[in-house]
């Protein structure tokens, strides 16, 4: 295969160097992709909420198929723009095993409970250092992911800008904003995703800062955005939370523009014929096919091509998924049904976590219930200060899948619920 010359050395470096396999067959980013398909991490994932509880019925998506599907939508994306663009070319192109590899990877980071479990745990992380999904990612990706070790996957620098969508830490976000931050204790990850440049000043913390991002991290947000703005309607309406009487009169109380009103006929006229699945396709095509690569110059733009071009959209196809993300909240997420699931969520999590702060955060008890696995407990043992020891509880919590995290809410406080079956 020919060398691609959108990528340079700078682009393939790893933190630590990373052992050489003789007839290695595979590039970096392939190497990347592979260990996250083979992780524990990966593999959980198809039993954490995305839109319903992982388990309500079968044909709903998890966030495993879900990032299944932003996968094939970021390859595809690739293979448009290297066919579209005179600057990409047989030997100069957009990568898409790496695209393919911060598509899989983006949501490793999530709770049980989806952005519910997210909403939780970042509340009660506060005066520990916060939690937030995309830093969760960063951690796993750089410091869990093998969990016998309790070591990373040692990514390619490439990977690690594709998967960071935020770049401000913890400690310097704006007091205004909720999540979007990396941990403080991830700066080192950071300064080497960006060559140790410093930032320049127009690249405040908050949003400035945060919507830096490489190309790969922008095709891997729009195909996340093409996603769920379609699927999570799908959904939806398989559900029954949308449905044709629910959307007219979600629409009556709209201010709406003639191009919204007509997607939404469009979407009502599939429901009435039962078309939903092949029609609602059928706009992922036109998705990816709404990006053009358009040259930029940032202060990375020297050391990588991954900074020299910006993805833009069609602002049509930016409005219809803006549309679909607005009808999804407004009928699924905000509906009743949902949110009290997402209450049962809150109150499982913050149960589970005030119990183990008790008992291994707070205070540092040598002897006690056993509460955790023998190996985090080891490790929360040796930890120097509470910040450490909390997000080592975090970890484990955040690594739960929906139906373990219940499990281990009812062992811990349900007393009907104890017998040997029930500790497989």
């Amino acid at each position: 295969m020919p060398a691609n010359r959108f990528y340079s050395t700078f682009d393939f470096e790893t933190l630590d160097p990373r052992p050489s396999h003789a007839g290695e067959y595979r590039n970096p980013f392939q190497i990347d992709r592979d260990r996250i398909i083979h992780s524990s991490a990966f593999r959980r994932l198809q039993n954490k909420t995305q839109v319903f509880l992982s388990g309500e019925y079968d044909f709903y998506r998890t966030r495993l198929t879900h990032s299944i599907e932003v996968a094939q939508i970021g390859r595809s994306i690739c293979a448009w723009l290297t066919q579209q663009s005179d600057a990409l070319g047989d030997d100069c192109f957009i990568d898409p095993d790496l695209v393919e590899s911060a598509c899989l990877s983006h949501d490793l980071g999530h709770p049980p409970f989806g952005h519910a479990g997210e909403r939780t745990l970042h509340k009660l992380m506060q005066p520990y250092g916060g939690f937030e999904g995309n830093a969760q990612t960063l951690r796993i990706l750089t410091q869990t992911l093998f969990s016998e070790g309790r070591s990373g996957m040692n990514p390619t620098r490439a990977l690690l800008d594709g998967v960071l969508k935020y770049k401000t830490i913890f400690t310097e976000k704006p007091a205004n904003k909720a999540n979007q931050y990396l941990y403080d204790d991830q700066d080192k990850w950071l300064d080497f995703t960006m060559g140790r440049q410093a930032f320049p000043a127009e690249l405040t913390p908050g949003k400035a800062r945060n919507s830096f991002k490489s190309i790969e991290c922008q095709i891997m947000d729009w195909a996340d955005d093409t996603a769920y703005s379609l699927n999570d309607i799908a959904d939806g309406i398989h559900a029954g939370f949308v449905n044709v009487q629910r959307l007219e009169r979600w629409v009556e109380e709209q201010t709406l523009s003639d191009d919204d009103k007509a997607d939404v006929a469009f979407l009502s006229k599939a429901m009435r014929e039962n078309r939903v699945e092949g029609r609602l396709n059928r706009l992922i095509g036109e998705c990816i096919r709404a990006t053009k690569l358009v040259p930029t110059a940032n202060f990375l733009s020297q050391s990588t091509r991954r900074h020299q071009f910006a993805l833009e959209i069609d602002p049509v196809q930016r409005r219809r998924a803006d549309l679909h993300k607005k009808i999804a909240l407004d009928l699924v997420f905000l509906s009743p049904q949902l949110q009290q699931l997402d209450h049962k969520a809150d109150f499982i999590l913050t149960r589970l976590f005030e119990v183990l702060k008790d008992r291994y955060i707070e205070s540092v008890q040598p002897k006690g219930l056993h509460l955790m696995p023998a190996a985090i407990e080891k490790e929360i043992q040796k930890a120097e200060s509470a910040n450490e020891r909390a997000r080592l509880v975090c970890d484990w919590i955040a690594n739960m899948t929906d139906h373990f995290a219940f499990r281990t809410y009812r062992r811990l406080f349900d007393a009907d619920f104890g017998s040997i079956t029930d500790f497989v």
